[in-house]
Formats: C-alpha cells, structure tokens, sequence
C-alpha cells in the first residue's frame, strides 16, 4: 500500500515521495520503540509506570499540538494543562465507575486514545481561535472600547474555536457504524471477538473519548484566549510575523 501512495504521488507529481518516506521510517521506528516500552510496563504492570508513559505521552502531544496554533501567543501551557486535566479526569472516571480495571493493559491503550484525540481537538479549536482573533481584532477591539471585558469580547469566538474542536469526533461518532468501522471495533473482530462484545467496547471508548475531548477543548479555549490580551484588558499587538511564518 506504501508503494501505492508512492505511485500515486509521482503519476501526479505532488512531490510527496519523501514525506512518504520519512512517515513510513518515523512509524517503523516510533511502533517498535513504544512496543517494546508497553511490553516492559505491562510485564511490571504498576501504575506508576503507567502515569510517567502518559505524562510524555501529555507534553509531546502538548508540543505537537503547540505547531498548529502559532497564532496564539504561550500556546503551550494552556495545551498541557488541557491535556493533563483531559487524560487525569477521563482515565480516574474509567477507573472509578469500574469500566476498566486499573491495570497497565487497559489504561496504557485507554490513555493513549484520550491524549491523542485531546492533543488534535484542542489543536483544531486553538487554531481557529487564533484566526478569529487576528480577522475579528477590529470587532474585538471596539467591543472593548464599549466597556465590555475581554471574556464578553471573546466569548462568541471561543465558542465558535469550541465547536470547531469538538466536531470532528461528534460526526464521526455520528457516522460510525454506518460509513466505517472504528480501529477498535476491527482489531477485535480480527482477533475473534463476538461482534457484540467489540460494539460494546468500541461504544464506551467513543463516549469516554467524546468527553476528554470536550473537555481538553474546554479547558484549551479558556485559558489561551487571555494570553490575547494585558491585564488592563487590552488587545495585544498581534504581530504578522506569525502570519506569515505559517
């Protein structure tokens, strides 16, 4: 299938066989490494190993995302904080309400699925909220002049970077079981599951991912948008550098 891909880009010469390349290498290597990473913590199967792999798992995804939301000025901290209350509440939930036990073999798989669709629903909303802010500063500015605060000033905008977090999962979500099979749901019809017990697993991971990515959207939003303003509630210079750095 590689080969395809390959193909494909040279028939239309979209220069895309070295990106191909490099992605192919990268997953080799990154798969293999972490396989024999999740073997060592399965076999110690303590929990403490298990918080160290997802809090990497917290700041890489922090860094990755940080690339896709230039526009906003320390996008750092609000990303990692919103993917650290994401997988820390989602994953105590799951625990408490005894929907997987607290082992090494259910919450490594578990933790990396939350970080990883927090990581891209907040790096979707606080890429729209950076171009909101910088196409709406005018507005955002005259709001302000009126006398409202910077949170009235923002408000519809972070709604707008909220939904545009969240709707990637929900449509799929919507859509699953009738336009594809979730990777969950395959890989234990593959390894011979019952249909029914991979539905009803496929279906309490879609909802668990549903609310860590609500909530690293939420958390995201919330704490990025003030580093668009001073303490007076001014708009800072949003320079164009960025823009153009894009």
């Amino acid at each position: 299938m590689v080969a395809v891909a390959v193909a494909v880009s040279l028939w239309e010469r979209a220069e895309l066989e070295q990106d191909i390349a490099v992605a192919v290498a990268r997953s080799f290597v990154q798969l293999t490494a972490i396989g024999y990473v999740i073997k060592l913590i399965f076999e110690q199967d303590q929990i403490l190993f298990v918080v160290a792999l997802i809090a990497v798992m917290v700041v890489f995804g922090a860094l990755t995302a940080r690339h896709r939301a230039r526009e906003v000025p320390g996008a750092f901290v609000p990303l990692l904080v919103a993917l650290a209350i994401a997988g820390a509440t989602t994953l105590a939930l799951v625990v408490v309400l005894g929907v997987f036990e607290p082992k090494a073999r259910f919450l490594v798989p578990v933790g990396g699925m939350v970080v990883g669709n927090a990581m891209t629903a907040a790096a979707v909303a606080l890429n729209r909220l950076g171009d909101e802010v910088r196409a709406s500063a005018s507005r955002i500015e005259a709001t302000l002049a009126l006398g409202a605060t910077s949170t009235q000033a923002m408000l519809p905008i972070i709604r707008r970077s909220l939904r545009s977090g969240m709707i990637p999962l929900i449509d799929s979500t919507k859509t699953t079981g009738l336009i594809f099979f979730p990777g969950t749901m395959v890989g234990m019809l593959l390894a011979g599951a019952e249909p029914i017990d991979a539905v009803r697993l496929q279906l309490v991971l879609l909802y668990t991912l549903l609310g860590s990515v609500s909530l690293a959207a939420l958390v995201a939003t919330g704490l990025a948008y003030r580093n668009f303003f001073t303490g007076a509630h001014q708009l800072r210079d949003l320079p164009a550098a960025r823009s153009a750095a894009r």
